[in-house]
Formats: structure tokens, C-alpha cells, sequence
């Protein structure tokens, strides 16, 4: 079971990102501030959901959360800073849109470049040991989707509804039949 909070009695605020493996489009991160002691069983990291589930939670987490922020970086930044940077940028940007300033912010992951003077902790596999970190993957995950399936028709040879943008093989002979588009990562490895 998913812990509700890190630190009782301070605004925390779950921060997460999509679509950082991806050989095209944005990366995308959302941040999450639930309410103290929120549960929701069926919350869970975006990976071990299925897509219909992730919908569903989109709608309960939008309603439920006392604010939610979805931000993203362009491949064009992607490829002028680095992809670390981009997806922390991209968390950065997501909190500083919430309606509530956090008092803490919890980050999936080992590591964080923090904008902002609110403190932080990083989390290794947080969308799997906190509520809010969840949320956040799952906002992240289906706004990514979404803008990759809009892309989808714009590139259709690509496959991106279905691989999302992610390494595939199907992508990957797409990449190696078409060459690459203005919305692939040029700083990422585009053949096998």
C-alpha cells in the first residue's frame, strides 16, 4: 500500500515525469499536492496500470487533488541541454504552475536540479511508495500519451500511437525507412 505522506504536517507535493527514453516528442512531468491523509487503493505507479485504468485515476486525480500541474520541454531543449535537465526542468515547471506553494517536494528518482527554494527529497521508485509521486505519473503518462497520439497523425509512418515515441523496433525501421522527423531527438542514438 501507497503511503499518503512523507513528512506529516508540511503541503507536499509528488513530482514526476514521462517519456524520458523516448527517441521523439516532449517529456512531460506533473506535480501533485493530495490531501493529507488521502487514500485511494487503486493508485498506484503508472507502469504497473493499464492504459484504461490510468484514465480512470486521471479523472479521480484531477478531482481529488487540491491542486495538479502537467508541464513539458520540447525534443528541441531536450537536445540543447540534456534529457536530465529537460525532465527536471519540465517538474520545475509543473510546480510552479500549482495554485498552493508546496512546503516539500517529493521526486521520483536519485537526482533533481531544484529551481525553486522549497526543499526536496528524492525518491528511488517513489511512484511506487508514495500516493502523490503516483499521481503525478500517472497525470504525466496520460498527458504524454495524448500529445503523442496528436502527433500520430501528423507522422503516421511512426507508429506513435502505438509506441508512444519509445524505441521499438516498429519505430525504430520507421526511423530507418523515413529517416528521422523535426520532433525526434537528434542528441538520442536513432538507429539500432
Amino acid at each position: 500500500m501507497l503511503l499518503s505522506q512523507h513528512t506529516p504536517d508540511l503541503i507536499e507535493c509528488g513530482c514526476d515525469e514521462a517519456g524520458r527514453g523516448c527517441l521523439a516528442g516532449a517529456v512531460y512531468a506533473a506535480a501533485v499536492v493530495l490531501p493529507k491523509d488521502y487514500h485511494n487503493d487503486k493508485l498506484n505507479d503508472s507502469k504497473q496500470l493499464t492504459e484504461r485504468q490510468r484514465y480512470q485515476l486521471r479523472d479521480t486525480i484531477q478531482h481529488d487533488a487540491l491542486t495538479w500541474a502537467v508541464s513539458s520541454v520540447s525534443a528541441e531543449e531536450i537536445d540543447s541541454t540534456n534529457i536530465l535537465r529537460a525532465s527536471m526542468h519540465a517538474m520545475n515547471l509543473a510546480v510552479q504552475q500549482l495554485s498552493i506553494t508546496p512546503e516539500l517536494l517529493l521526486i521520483d528518482g536519485n537526482r533533481f536540479y531544484n529551481e525553486s527554494l522549497i526543499p526536496y527529497h528524492t525518491i528511488v521508485k517513489g511512484d511506487g511508495k508514495y500516493l502523490s509521486i503516483a499521481a503525478a505519473s500517472i497525470l504525466a503518462k496520460t498527458y504524454r500519451d495524448d500529445y503523442m497520439r496528436q502527433l500520430h497523425q501528423q507522422y503516421p509512418q511512426y507508429g506513435w500511437d502505438a509506441n508512444k515515441g519509445y524505441p521499438t523496433a516498429a519505430h525504430y525501421a520507421a526511423l530507418a525507412q523515413y529517416g528521422p522527423t523535426p520532433l525526434h531527438r537528434t542528441s538520442f542514438k536513432l538507429t539500432r
